[in-house]
């Protein structure tokens, strides 16, 4: 039976784990968060780079926070 891995625990590499080929394209299209070429492909299969889509999951995450905090929410 495979181990899994704990939620608290990141994949290798960071947040996002793209180690399966469904997120690999063999045209490169723009990054739809920095406009540069990627092969790279999100779960939507949207181009864009592993490192531009978690520095957007963080950017989101915080901003949702704050508006929590702002409204009393937190």
């Amino acid at each position: 039976m495979a181990r899994r891995r704990p939620r608290s625990e990141l994949p290798p590499g960071g947040l996002l784990d793209w180690t399966s080929s469904q997120h690999w394209s063999q045209q490169a299209r723009p990054c739809r968060y920095c406009g540069r070429p990627t092969q790279l492909r999100d779960s939507r299969r949207t181009p864009a780079h592993k490192v531009c889509a978690e520095t957007a999951l963080i950017r989101q995450t915080a901003e949702a926070a704050a508006a929590y905090h702002q409204n009393g929410i937190l």
